[in-house]
This record gives structure tokens, C-alpha cells and sequence, in this order.
């Protein structure tokens, strides 16, 4: 098989199979990831009793991203052999996350964070990592469909991991989740050991290729437009994900019901998401970036609705937000980042919304402990200043 895929990527055309793994160990990986968010709060709240605690330990794993992902697509850019840097990486996520849970209710909780830092620093090969190969494992013209399917494991992902928490967590409990959530991550560095070998792009000096992947964002008006309405987007996402848990708690029942509303999210990111891969120009990367940042602005607002059904609801809607609208990033992406630069393009998009992210579940543990509709109100507020971004960075005209 290795040898298979090593000729496939010398004689220029993509090895045989080759989409197939990358999609089963891009699942693998993102379910485990989807799961480490909800099943982390979960046991934070379980061994802490405090929400605070809890966001605090999340906030830890999505913070150092923004470094891990610039230096990773770096080490991406420049190796002949980018699966096995993926599935170096994987492997020290996982052991990162090993600690965390293992030390859980045994060390005091800024000692956790600080594990949780360090593990964070390998999150984005989860997303940003996988995605940048994609060109590398199908032909230019199967790129589109490929792009849509790749965005159904994010969204299948998203789907299960909450999905699984929460069944987990009422049965075997937290740490028993978050322990499941390690064995998915590791189990994708074979397929990610597997993937095509190409030519590297050039041995830059560090400094100046993590300057190049910046400038080269900032320089390209249609990803600086994107990388910037995902990343404040990303921040209300994540004040809707600290939000679940107690919004299952309050219209639900449990807590860990709130799990079962972020896989709502996922179902219907999911169903949008094969639309897209089955209609790739259904609606324009760019358009649909907009509507799905407004979609998810009117869906959080939903949600702070006081009853069951308005939660319940809002959830469903979001989905049809989030999903499609990671669909729209990577398009964008793949359809602009310079070749050479791309692992870093992405990388460094990836680590910049998780770090938004950290930002908007460290805000909505602040909230959330007041009043959990102010949350969440405060989030669609985010929402919408993302869509407003995107209006401010429309493309120069020559």
C-alpha cells in the first residue's frame, strides 16, 4: 500500500484509494476532536462542579492554536512526507489529552489548563492539517465533489462526537468519554502516516515562511475576507457550544442532553453538506459564506427562547449555518491559496479560528454563569458583526 502510494505521487496523478483513507481517517480524527470540546466540559463540570472551571479547560485547548497552527503548516509546506508530520502530530494531541484527563480532580486546575495549552498546540493538524493535503489525493477536476465530501466528515463528525458524549457520559461518565475521544484521534495517524508523499516547497528560514503564510492572507483580499468573518463567527460558535450543556440542564433536563443539541447542529450540517458535494455550484463559496453567518446569528438568538421546542429548533437551524459554511471556507481556500503556501494558509485559517474560539468560550463562561439567554444573545450579537466583516472586505475594484 505505502509503496502504491509513493509511485502514485511521483508520476503526478493521485494514488488509488487514496480519497477513501484520507476521508476514514479525517473522521476518525475530526469525531474525536468534535468529542474532545463537549466531553472536556462535561468532566470539568463533573469534577469541579464550576462552569468557570469547566470553560476554563476548554478555553486552555483552543487557546495555543494560533501558534501550534502557523508552525505545523510550516513543518506541512516543507515535508516530503506530510501524512507522517500529520501523524506525529495526531499522536501528540492525543497524549496531551491523555494528561489532562488522567490528572483531572487530582491536580489544582491551572496546572490542567496549562496541559490543556499544550495539547492545543496540535489541534489544528485536526482540521486545517487534513484539508491542505486534499489536493494531493484527487484530481484537479474531482477537487469540488472532493471539497464537499471533505466537509461532510467535519459535519459527521460534529454529529457523532456530541452525540456520543452524551450517550457516554449518562452511562460511563465523563472521563469515560473523554478517554474514547483519545482513542478516535490516535487511531487516524495510520491513515495519516499513508498519505501521498509530494515535492516540498522551499526551505525557507522559519521566521520568514510563518511571515509568508500571514502576508499572503492578509495580501489576498478574498481570504483575508473569509479567514476574518470565520474567525469572529468561530467565537459565537464557541459561546453556543459552552451554552449547550446548560441549556440541556435548563429546557432539557440534564446537562449532558446539551451534547444531543450540538449533534442536532451537526444532522443538519450534515444533509446541507451532501447537498453541496452533490450540487458543487449550487450557490457561489462567497455568498455562501455570507448567508450561512446570518443563518447562524438568527438561529443563536433562537435559541434563547425560553422552551424546549425554541432550543431544539435553533439548533437544527444552526446547523444549516455552521456546516455549509465550513464548506464555503475551504472552497475559498482551496481556490486561492498559492499551491506552495497552501498547508500554511490553512494551518494558520484553522489555528486562527480555533483561537476565536477560545476567546468566545472564555467570554461565555463569564456570561453564561449571569444569565445563559444574555449568552447567548451576546453571541448572536457576534454573529452578526461577522456578517457585517464580511461586507467591510469586499474585494477592491481595479
Amino acid at each position: 500500500m505505502a509503496s502504491g502510494v509513493t509511485a502514485g505521487a511521483e508520476s503526478g496523478a493521485p494514488p488509488r484509494r487514496a480519497l477513501p483513507g484520507y476521508l476514514l481517517g479525517a473522521t476518525s480524527a475530526r469525531t474525536g476532536d468534535e468529542m474532545s470540546g463537549p466531553a472536556i466540559l462535561l468532566a470539568g463540570l463533573t469534577a469541579s462542579g464550576s462552569v468557570g472551571t469547566a470553560s476554563a479547560l476548554l478555553t486552555g485547548l483552543t487557546s495555543s492554536a494560533a501558534i501550534g497552527g502557523p508552525l505545523l503548516g510550516v513543518l506541512l509546506d516543507r515535508s516530503p512526507r506530510p501524512g507522517r508530520v500529520l501523524g506525529t502530530a495526531l499522536a501528540c494531541y492525543g497524549a496531551g489529552l491523555v494528561l489532562v484527563v488522567a490528572l483531572l480532580g487530582r491536580v489544582p486546575t491551572p496546572a490542567l489548563v496549562v496541559l490543556a495549552v499544550a495539547a492545543g498546540l496540535f489541534a489544528p493538524a485536526v482540521s486545517g492539517g487534513w484539508t491542505a493535503q486534499l489536493p494531493d489525493v484527487v484530481d484537479p477536476a474531482g477537487l469540488s465533489r472532493a471539497t464537499g465530501l471533505d466537509a461532510m466528515t467535519f459535519s459527521g463528525a460534529a454529529l457523532a462526537g456530541p452525540a456520543l458524549v452524551g450517550i457516554l457520559a449518562d452511562a460511563v461518565g465523563a472521563t469515560t468519554a473523554v478517554s474514547i475521544t483519545i482513542a478516535l484521534v490516535v487511531a487516524a495517524v495510520p491513515a495519516a502516516w499513508r498519505l501521498p508523499s509530494r515535492v516540498p516547497g522551499p526551505a525557507e528560514q522559519l521566521r520568514s515562511a510563518l511571515v509568508e503564510g500571514l502576508t499572503t492572507i492578509v495580501a489576498t483580499r478574498s481570504l483575508l475576507r473569509a479567514t476574518a468573518t470565520s474567525m469572529v463567527s468561530f467565537a459565537g460558535v464557541g459561546m453556543l457550544v459552552v451554552a449547550c450543556p446548560l441549556l440541556g440542564a435548563l429546557r432539557l433536563g440534564d446537562a449532558s442532553r446539551g451534547a444531543l443539541l450540538l449533534a442536532g447542529v451537526a444532522a443538519t450540517g450534515l444533509a446541507a453538506n451532501a447537498v453541496l458535494a452533490r450540487r458543487p455550484t449550487l450557490i457561489r463559496a462567497d455568498t455562501l459564506l455570507l448567508t450561512t453567518t446570518i443563518l447562524l446569528a438568527v438561529a443563536t438568538a433562537v435559541a434563547a427562547l425560553p422552551g424546549a421546542g425554541w432550543v431544539v429548533g435553533a439548533a437544527l437551524l444552526a446547523g444549516l449555518g455552521e456546516g455549509p459554511q465550513l464548506t464555503a471556507l475551504i472552497r475559498i481556500r482551496h481556490r486561492d491559496a498559492p499551491e506552495h503556501l497552501r498547508a500554511r494558509v490553512f494551518t494558520l485559517g484553522a489555528s486562527l479560528k480555533i483561537t476565536a474560539m477560545a476567546a468566545g468560550t472564555a467570554l461565555a463562561g463569564v456570561l453564561a454563569t449571569q444569565s445563559v439567554p444574555l449568552c447567548l444573545l451576546t453571541a448572536a450579537a457576534v454573529q452578526l458583526g461577522a456578517a457585517a466583516l464580511f461586507g467591510l472586505l469586499r474585494p477592491r475594484r481595479l
